[in-house]
């Protein structure tokens, strides 16, 4: 589907099409000015000739599509309840048009944004002492040891130098003086207002500086006297402004996804669904498009990589009801405070890849995070980029899938702790949690793991089985239901060791936020799929071929039973139906980092008890990723 997948676009939109059309908290009606025109031939000329005829301000070419085009309004964007139809259907008529969409306005919310009230690395930035999170000695009543490891990385060279990230917000202070001499203007746009200069709208309080925080705790100057040092101070940021409008359309979000995908390395997406405990959504087509590309053809081909926030519902939402954040396409990022807890936002899921750090529960105003704005500030951050921008001078070739394998394999447990979720081992040894993923990001482990690094294997994708019969739950028993699958053995689409996981799900309930989803692997890991919703009274939608999605069976044999166990939780009574499970199962046929103890053991096979090797082989198996984890160390 992806990378070197072999499915097309279209199968990846299939795949995803319960992301098409999902339940949001964009008012219902609510239409834009902007629309998404498709021509049957021609290109410019025709393309301009209609915006005058039609009265619109201007029309840009979509990268994502063939003839596409976004017709933006002549004046300032305006919503409204009813389809102002005139002008729409006249232009839908017209022989060169071949589709007219009008784009639907809905919401989208920015994350991560909390106010709060021994290593020789010499810097003279005044507030580099106070940026606990990336030399921690216990300052601001911090555990000592607890940050990202970024001093191991600097000292070897690795600062970011040659690498661009895009931090996909509300704009950025490219005038900054920490930040002016990192921007790369190339390739920055302003998508909430159709010109090339990202520049935030002012407000007396200061909510237009989250893309500049985002962009100072990434690429902020170093050596300079001025403020702190971004986690990669020799990167290039650059500022795509969309968040800055009354709405979001389906265009605003794919074109801001695919900017500029062969100078772009990393795309920062600290945004998503209202976080309020009651909303499932995620991207609509175009965007699912967009971010298919990307991963296909971003990069010179070794795909974009999407960096994004897991959410701010806290204990009262599921990350895995966030179609971006749950996204295989993505790294999915958590965060904890500087004690090693997490901060009381934080949202859980089993999509969650690994975390960083914020500000959160401390009165001490030092224990947030320091970045760049008009005045150097403390706040809760997008801290979860340095990992994947330390890379480019190390290892140029490396895909999007390469840097997922390096976060589970590097990401570590360190002093994170979690009064709820418990650190458990996977199937073959690798640690997480429900919580953190697979721990608190590493530089120094990452960048000492990918310089000897060689590209993971190709990816294949297996329906392992699917359940279609309806089934009833009710709140005074749990629904458990089995698939057996040999994980499409003897096929070309063989999957022996896991990456991703989805459970696609259909299910109504009385009430959606007191619906419990686990799922078990045939190795014994057991996924929260969708943990108790509090605030989600939903009984019409539900769920409607919603992908849930693990990283917890990471490196796992699929073949085997799967179980999946449903029921209620709340304390008044429900009832639901279940009318679909379908496990998509995301892996390689052969083993990354291990091939050769692989081959050893098949040789093997041949000659023995055939359960007994490949219990062996599962040892093996564990014990080649403890290695490479220390190697990391």
């Amino acid at each position: 589907m992806l990378g070197t997948f072999k499915y097309g676009t279209a199968a990846v939109l299939i795949l995803f099409s319960a992301l098409l059309l999902i339940t949001g908290d964009a008012e219902e009606g609510i239409f834009t000015n902007h629309l998404l025109v498709q021509l049957h031939e021609g290109g410019d000329e025709e393309v301009h000739q209609l915006t005058v005829e039609y009265a619109f301000g201007s029309a840009r070419k979509l990268p994502f599509g063939e003839r596409l085009y976004h017709f933006y309004p002549r004046d300032a964007p305006k919503t409204r309840r009813k389809r102002s139809l005139r002008r729409h259907q006249r232009l839908e008529k017209d022989q060169r048009v071949k589709n007219v969409i009008v784009q639907e306005g809905f919401a989208r919310q920015k994350r991560g944004y909390r106010d709060i009230n021994g290593i020789d690395i010499s810097m003279n930035d005044p507030l580099f002492t106070k940026q606990w999170y990336l030399i921690n000695t216990g300052q601001a009543d911090g555990t000592p040891g607890l940050d990202l490891n970024v001093a191991e990385a600097w000292k070897m060279g690795y600062t970011g130098k040659g690498v661009t990230i895009a931090i996909m917000d509300d704009g950025i202070d490219y005038l900054h003086p920490d930040l002016a001499s990192n921007y790369n203007a190339e390739a920055s746009y302003d998508f909430s207002s159709n010109d090339p200069y990202p520049y935030p709208r002012y407000t007396d309080d200061w909510f237009n500086s989250h893309g500049t925080r985002c962009a100072g705790e990434v690429s902020a100057v170093a050596h300079n006297n001025i403020c702190g040092v971004g986690v990669a101070y020799n990167s290039k940021v650059a500022g795509i402004r969309m968040l800055d409008q009354p709405f979001m359309t389906d265009i605003i979000e794919a074109s801001s996804i695919s900017h500029m995908p062969q100078i772009i390395d990393i795309y920062s997406a600290s945004w998503g669904p209202t976080d309020d405990g009651k909303t499932v959504d995620g991207p609509r087509e175009l965007t699912l498009q967009a971010m298919a590309d990307g991963v296909n053809k971003g990069r010179a081909g070794k795909g974009s990589i999407y960096v994004w926030a897991s959410g701010d519902g806290g204990s009262y939402d599921d990350c895995n009801c966030d179609g971006y954040a749950s996204s295989m396409w993505t790294i999915s990022i958590n965060s904890a405070i500087n004690d090693g807890r997490t901060a009381l936002y934080d949202e859980s899921c089993s999509s969650t890849l690994a975390s960083t750090f914020s500000n959160g529960r401390k009165r001490n105003p030092e224990a947030g995070v320091v970045s760049s704005v008009s005045v150097c500030r403390f706040h809760g951050p997008e801290m979860y980029l340095f990992a994947v921008v330390l890379f480019r001078n190390i290892c140029p070739n490396l895909t999007w899938r390469d840097m997922q394998h390096l976060t589970v394999l590097t990401s570590k447990r360190n002093k994170l702790h979690d009064e709820v979720h418990q650190w458990r081992r996977n199937g073959v040894g690798l640690e997480f949690n429900h919580l953190f993923g697979y721990g608190v990001l590493d530089a120094g482990g990452m960048v000492k793991l990918a310089r000897d690094w060689r590209t993971v294997p190709e990816r294949f994708h297996c329906v392992a089985g699917s359940v279609q019969e309806a089934h009833k739950i009710q709140s005074s028993e749990k629904l458990s239901l089995v698939i057996s699958t040999d994980a499409c053995q003897g096929k070309d689409n063989f999957v022996r060791y896991l990456e991703h996981v989805q459970a696609v799900v259909t299910v109504n309930a009385s009430r959606r936020g007191d619906l419990s989803i686990n799922m078990t692997s045939p190795m014994g890991t057991k996924s929260i799929l969708l943990s108790l919703r509090p605030r989600d009274s939903d009984a019409k939608v539900g769920f409607d071929k919603w992908p849930f999605m693990t990283t917890h069976t990471w490196g796992e044999d699929p073949r085997g039973t799967w179980l999946l166990e449903m029921g209620f939780r709340g304390e008044a009574p429900q009832s639901g139906v279940l009318k679909e499970w379908t496990v998509m199962l995301h892996g390689t046929q052969s083993a990354p980092y291990i091939d050769q103890v692989v081959r050893d053991y098949q040789s093997k096979l041949a000659m023995s008890k055939k359960e007994e090797l490949e219990e062996e082989l599962d040892e093996a198996v564990e014990r080649s990723l403890k290695s490479l984890m220390r190697k990391g160390n």
